[in-house]
Formats: structure tokens, sequence, C-alpha cells
């Protein structure tokens, strides 16, 4: 009989926990004000910097990709203790006061209630929608990971072969077709240093005048940034798709994929229709949204998004 009882009273601790999910209106009873105050941070930062959508599409991309969506990459290094932001590839990842906002004024509101890993999520699809990207709908419920360990971070490079670039996203549970929405979207609207990109400018199959106007650009001081979406810059659209067949794609894995036999036809599907496109994208975003969540007792819900509860 002890032993039932010592099973039953298990199986009430395991249960909410194993039964929490990722669900739609999760804040409704506990803080119905948080999609309005997201909604209003990330507008008024739109509107000063459009390029606030590509920030944080690259933002939620390296969080989710290393342990999961589950905020880590917001926590800030200390002496003697580095965190994922310490790294080479998260070196220029920005938009982290975007984050800090939401937080303040959640916080004010609803003390202890909404996780960063949530606001990462919310804040980016209300930044794609802002910049002409589609409008969808993503279930909460995120919580705050308790570990941002730089030995974590293996994010894919701006040269990685098709084929390694597809094995990286397979091993997050994500399609061949998910990995071209997720590339093509995020590119639609971001930019990159001149330093990454000097192989493409080798390569003899760019086209000649973009290959001269960059190489002009790049000529300048200071490593200048340049557009991966020549055309749309800050439009979450299709119009990259037609700029990698066209051999004007700024990137290597960019140009890689509309020539690539697993994935060009996949390119030029999204070349010739922004609808599918849009749909595509909207359902690839709210997939990577999921990977590696914490839900029920796990993890924690942080006070500040930059520093783990305990302090540590």
């Amino acid at each position: 009989m002890k032993s039932i009882t010592a099973l039953f009273l298990l199986f009430c601790f395991l249960v909410p926990s194993a039964l929490a999910q990722l669900k739609f209106a999760f804040y409704g009873p506990s803080c119905h004000r948080t999609g309005s105050i997201i909604s209003s941070v990330v507008a008024e930062r739109f509107r000063r910097d459009p390029s606030i959508t590509a920030a944080l599409l690259r933002m939620q991309f390296h969080d989710c990709f290393v342990t999961g969506c589950d905020a880590s990459l917001l926590i800030d290094p200390k002496p003697g203790r580095p965190s994922e932001k310490s790294t080479g590839p998260n070196a220029s990842v920005r938009g982290y006061e975007v984050i800090d906002e939401i937080k303040r004024q959640l916080e004010a509101v609803c003390p202890g209630i909404v996780s960063c890993a949530d606001i990462v999520a919310l804040a980016t699809r209300d930044a794609i929608k802002l910049a002409g990207g589609p409008s969808f709908l993503i279930k909460t419920g995120r919580r705050d990971g308790l570990r941002s360990n730089p030995a974590d971070v293996n994010l894919p490079g701006p040269t990685i072969p098709v084929s390694a670039s597809i094995q990286a996203f397979a091993a997050k549970g994500m399609s061949v077709n998910d990995m071209v929405t997720l590339i093509g979207g995020g590119h639609s609207v971001g930019s990159i240093h001149c330093s990454l990109f000097q192989d493409r400018l080798n390569d003899p199959a760019m086209d000649r005048s973009l290959n001269a106007q960059l190489r002009n650009t790049c000529r300048a001081p200071n490593d200048p940034s340049v557009f991966l979406d020549q055309r749309t810059p800050f439009v979450v659209d299709n119009a990259i798709f037609g700029e990698m067949q066209r051999q004007r794609a700024v990137m290597r894995i960019d140009s890689n994929l509309a020539f690539d036999g697993a994935t060009s036809g996949i390119v030029s599907s999204f070349a010739q229709s922004n609808s599918l496109f849009r749909q595509r994208f909207a359902q690839a975003m709210e997939k990577m949204g999921t990977i590696g969540v914490l839900t029920g007792r796990a993890g924690e819900i942080r006070r500040n998004c930059r520093v783990f509860n305990n302090g540590r």
C-alpha cells in the first residue's frame, strides 16, 4: 500500500510538468496585457529603426539553435563566467534593449509571469508583421533556461555548404523546406559585414554589376555592412529568392541554395510566389519557436532577462 501511495504522489508531482505544453493565449488569465505591451514597444522601435526586424529574427534564431528557445542567449557574461553572448557568432547580435524594455513594462503590471523566451518569440513575430511579412499566431508558455554556456554555441556560418546546413537544421527537427524558408526569410531583411563574404566577391559566377558595387562599398574603412537583399532590404518578402537565382545573392549559402539539387526547386517556387513564401515562412517560424522549449516547472521565469534569478 505504501508503494502504491508513493507512486501516486510521484505521479501527481510529475504529471503537471509532463502535460504542460505551449498553448495559444497562455497569458490570458495571468497577464492579459502581454500582447499589447509587446506590440507597442516593438512598433515604437520599428518606427525609429526598421532594421529591428532583422535584429530580432537573428536573435531568435541564434537562441533557438543552441540549447532551444529558452532565452539563454540573453544572459550577460560576468568575470570568470562567460555566456553565449561571449562567442564570435553572437558578437553582432543586437536588439537586447528592446527585450529589456518589454520585460520592464511587463514586470510592472505582471511580475514574474511572462518569460523572456516568450518575449523574444512574440516580439519577433510582431516585427515580422511590421516589415510586411505574414501575420501568424504562436503558442506561448515557454520558460527561461538555467544555462548559458559558450561551449554550446555551434551555429551555421555564412559559408556553410548546403548539405551541412541541411544536417544542422535536421538536428533541430527542421526540414529542408523549413531551412530554405528561414534562411531566405531571415536574409530578406538582414545585413552582413564585408569581412564575412569575401569568398563570394571572388566568385566569378556572381553578377558583375553587384560585385563591382559591393567591392566599392567594402573599400571603406571599419568593415562596412551591406544589405543581403538588394531589392527590398526592409521588407520580409520573396524578392531575395529571385536575387539568388540571378546570382545576385551576397552570401555564399544564399547563392548555393538556388543551384543545389536539394534546394533549387524550393527557391524557384518561392521566387514565383510571395503568397507561398509567406505561408511557409509563418509555418517555419512557428515550428522553430518550439525547438527545445522548457515548459511546466522546468527552468524559471526571469525577473531580468540578462540575469538568472539566483544571480549567478
